[in-house]
């Protein structure tokens, strides 16, 4: 299987039986990413963004430690399960989403084991999360899309990615 993301797992146990199962490779590129989504912000029908989308954009930086998607009580229940069927912990408020995804960010940038914090949202409102991740050393990636993304995070974060809605460009 050279080449593939798995691998063969070989093993004998006590009792001398042969056990063969199949086992994703890690596969490390460097950085440890904490992923804050937020959800009635960027996951917007007439956006066309998936989720597998933000993934490919923060391949080339490194690994995924932190998934979630910050969502409102409004969220369909179909939204909630594909949230969780791609991976990520779908984290459902029932007052400000704004004000969970900031705890959330927190949370991650006195995380040690997080390098990058990565933020998808459009709203300035996170302006000052992204500079407590700076200033504690944490490097900064922000995802969004036009219109309304704003210019404020686009040039306070290290890496801005901008998505391309559905229908325009590729």
């Amino acid at each position: 299987m050279s080449g593939s993301n798995w691998e063969k797992i070989v093993s004998i146990t006590k009792e001398g039986m042969r056990s063969i199962g199949m086992m994703r490779r890690k596969i490390s590129r460097g950085k440890r990413i904490a992923l804050l989504i937020d959800g009635p912000n960027i996951l917007r029908k007439e956006f066309g963004v998936k989720l597998e989308d933000i993934v490919e954009a923060l391949e080339g930086i490194g690994d995924l430690r932190v998934a979630k998607v910050i969502l409102n009580q409004y969220a369909p229940q179909g939204l909630i399960e594909a949230v969780s069927n791609q991976g990520f912990e779908a984290v459902v408020v029932s007052g400000e989403t704004g004000v969970k995804l900031a705890v959330e960010a927190m949370r991650e940038i006195y995380n040690p084991n997080i390098d990058v914090i990565a933020l998808a949202t459009r709203n300035a409102e996170f302006l000052p999360v992204i500079l407590k991740a700076k200033e504690k050393g944490k490097e900064t990636i922000v995802i969004g899309i036009e219109p309304g993304f704003s210019a404020a995070l686009k040039h306070a974060a290290d890496y801005t990615i901008i998505l391309t809605p559905k229908g325009e460009g590729e």
